[in-house]
């Protein structure tokens, strides 16, 4: 079916109602979606490149440096699987690895992401609320975040809204098994760039589980079955390397790789929800407020799904979609903390759909009631793509500009962290590898990272990496910079006392000082 092709429920809508945009002009009325996209691409243009990269995103750049083989043998030893790096590989070489172009790669996914959540809202529900869908994903904060970012979950977004939509034409003609083939392609790709797909699988299997097709639940049919056995073969090579890594969990704790997710709270539920909306958690506010947004958009979802007469059910659908996974993880969170709103983006996609049926559904009876809705929703929207667009100015790659400014040769880098590490990485325009001070830890064993998480990023380089003590350097060194925390207590807690320092730089929560070295 073409994008223009106007349907409910598989049925045409009635040339009356088609009116208002054909009166435009035919083609006109085919274009509907671009503006839209338009929109979607500026806002996440807009700001792109304001924030330096930080750890995470200088960790997608390390690993993207190696070749695709190597890719997949470290992310086996990440927490994330290599789909993403390996695009991510492809792209660099083909558009370099300026800050504009590694970040584009994002919002272009991004964009797509809107085309998609339209293009899936006009098959379940009408062409006002496709657009309204489309105007309010443009501009939905956490989707604009993470479409600016070097990281996997705008892709991982495209993939999991095109399965969804692929499922969508699947239920309403199950002999057609190209749809099936699609979904199977699309899920095992979303496989492959976060494991967080898992819950918009159960999404799709819990939605299956109560909808109907010719008096027959379609969670039972052959090639429903077949389908997800194939995404299982397809994922089977990379079940060895999921498996290790499970098996390697205490590594990943030590290196702070996991475990470093705050334990939950019962404000944790609606504190998503507002993060997903207006990137806060909202806990300033009093409480009535505070609860007013998650209880609004329970309720809302509620009637959308009651009002749901056709025998597909699709709004059920977008309502699963949407707030399943995050019950789940905030469920599993109780024992094992994983409750990070970037992890379920893909799912805070479903919201904007969901309330643009809404207010289209309320527009037909209560023009202005669907108005004020509307205003409102943009304006929680807008107070979000403000607070992401709120910079610092003292950022990171303030620093490191400063140290290759004013580096000499022979001149030594010492960063104290893998945090800062990364990113210094991208940033470094010195030629010299910086050094990470990895020191004894307090009970007297090795400070270097494991095999795992970060630390496959740099253990292969170890030798010419790390640093175990700053008494380690050449004797014939004569300045280091050392890169830390700007907070006490000092990462480099003893100076050799014939260093002297020179200057100091704070920038934002680190800093850098410069050390002359004398002869003792």
């Amino acid at each position: 079916m073409k994008f223009h092709e106007f349907k409910i429920s598989g049925k045409n809508l009635t040339p009356a109602k088609a009116k208002p945009f054909e009166t435009i002009t035919p083609w006109a009325a085919k274009l509907w979606p671009l503006p839209i996209l338009l929109l979607a691409t500026l806002v996440r243009l807009y700001g792109s490149t304001a924030s330096a990269i930080w750890c995470d995103e200088g960790s997608s750049l390390l690993m993207s440096q190696y070749s695709p083989s190597l890719i997949w043998i470290h992310s086996a030893h990440d927490v994330h699987p290599p789909l993403y790096f390996l695009l991510l590989h492809i792209w660099i070489g083909a558009f370099g690895d300026s800050l504009f172009s590694i970040r584009f790669l994002s919002v272009l996914t991004g964009i797509g992401t809107v085309g998609l959540g339209m293009w899936l809202v006009y098959q379940v529900a009408t062409r006002h609320a496709a657009i309204v869908a489309g105007v309010l994903m443009a501009l939905l904060p956490i989707a604009v975040r993470y479409s600016q970012e070097v990281r996997m979950y705008s892709l991982m977004g495209l993939w999991l809204l095109g399965a969804t939509l692929a499922l969508v034409y699947w239920v309403r003609k199950p002999e057609r098994h190209r749809y099936l083939v699609i979904y199977v392609l699309l899920m095992t790709a979303s496989f492959y760039t976060h494991y967080f797909t898992g819950l918009c699988a159960l999404s799709h299997w819990a939605y299956l589980t109560v909808v109907r097709s010719e008096k027959r639940r379609l969670v039972t049919l052959p090639a429903w079955w077949v389908a997800n056995s194939f995404i299982a073969m397809l994922y089977a090579p990379w079940i060895p390397g999921l498996i290790d890594l499970l098996q390697h969990l205490d590594q990943l704790r030590a290196g702070g790789d996991i475990g470093w997710i705050e334990p939950i709270t019962m404000a944790s539920l609606p504190s998503t929800l507002w993060q997903y909306l207006t990137l806060s958690d909202a806990q300033n506010l009093r409480w009535p407020l505070y609860l007013a947004l998650p209880l609004a958009l329970v309720l809302v979802t509620g009637a959308v799904c009651l009002r749901d007469r056709s025998p597909y059910k699709f709004n059920v659908l977008l309502a699963i979609y949407a707030f399943l996974p995050l019950i789940v993880v905030f469920v599993v969170s109780w024992k094992v903390p994983l409750l990070v709103e970037r992890y379920l983006m893909f799912s805070a996609l479903g919201l904007p759909m969901i309330l643009a049926i809404a207010i289209d559904q309320l527009r037909r009876h209560f023009r202005y009631a669907a108005v004020a809705m509307l205003v409102t929703v943009l304006t929680v929207e807008l107070v979000g793509l403000h607070n992401d667009y709120q910079t610092d100015d003292e950022q990171f790659d303030k620093l490191v500009n400063y140290v290759n400014e004013n580096y000499q040769a022979n001149d030594r880098i010492v960063v104290s962290d893998l945090f800062w590490y990364f990113s210094y990485v991208y940033y470094n325009k010195t030629g010299s590898v910086p050094l990470l001070y990895t020191p004894p830890r307090a009970d007297g064993t090795s400070g270097r990272p494991g095999d795992y998480g970060f630390g496959t990023l740099v253990n292969s380089d170890a030798d010419r990496v790390y640093l175990d003590s700053l008494e380690m350097l050449p004797l014939g060194q004569t300045r280091v910079w050392l890169v830390s925390n700007s907070a006490p207590p000092d990462d480099f807690a003893s100076i050799p006392g014939n260093w002297n320092k020179v200057s100091t730089l704070k920038v934002g929560d680190t800093q850098v000082r410069l050390y002359t070295l004398r002869r003792q």
